[in-house]
């Protein structure tokens, strides 16, 4: 049975402690709550997706079998939670996982959550730090800047955002609008 929000977020705050680890999972979870309505698919499924996806990173940071996510994996067999679920949080992974994603919850997972951390980086930047006056034409811009936020991984957000047949700048705001219903949640109203 898929974990309701209340119990995903009491999974997610056992095993993350690092307040920017949660609100990279809030960010990713109002990502994929949009792109639950653009597809109109069941949003709090897909934002439970987006809440989970890292929830044992910061415990287990090292990527292989012995960490995230493989840990993940693990815990929430242990936990009798639903394949899709587990199939979807390892779709974010596909490069360690080899779970290529095929439905568009798990296309849609692999899309945002690259993207968000870029679109925060962003919004850092500005002397307002507010992810309120961030603009698509902004993180375009940022994007193709290489040594900036040269952690994010631009070719997984183009290859997420092709597989769900969105164009890149289409894609960048769906996820921006989504992190700006929530600034407040992430500390950059």
């Amino acid at each position: 049975m898929w974990p309701t929000h209340e119990e995903a977020w009491e999974l997610l705050n056992e095993y993350t402690k690092n307040p920017n680890l949660v609100k990279h999972a809030l960010a990713v979870e109002a990502a994929m709550r949009s792109y639950a309505q653009y597809f109109d698919e069941d949003e709090e499924k897909w934002g439970i997706v987006g809440l989970i996806h890292d929830f044992e990173y910061d415990r287990y940071p090292d990527l292989g079998p012995e960490g995230h996510p493989f840990k993940g994996k693990q815990i929430l067999t242990e936990k009798g939670y639903p394949e899709e679920l587990i199939r979807a949080v390892q779709a974010h992974a596909p490069h360690i996982t080899g779970v290529t994603p095929e439905t568009n919850m798990e296309k849609a997972i692999y899309a945002v959550d690259e993207l968000t951390g870029l679109i925060i980086a962003v919004a850092l930047v500005r002397p307002t730090k507010s992810i309120l006056d961030v603009k698509v034409s902004s993180v375009m811009k940022k994007w193709k800047d290489k040594s900036f936020a040269r952690g994010v991984n631009r070719e997984d957000i183009e290859e997420g955002a092709e597989m769900l047949g969105v164009p890149l700048k289409e894609h960048v705001g769906i996820v921006l609008n989504s992190m700006k219903g929530i600034a407040d949640d992430l500390g950059l109203s």
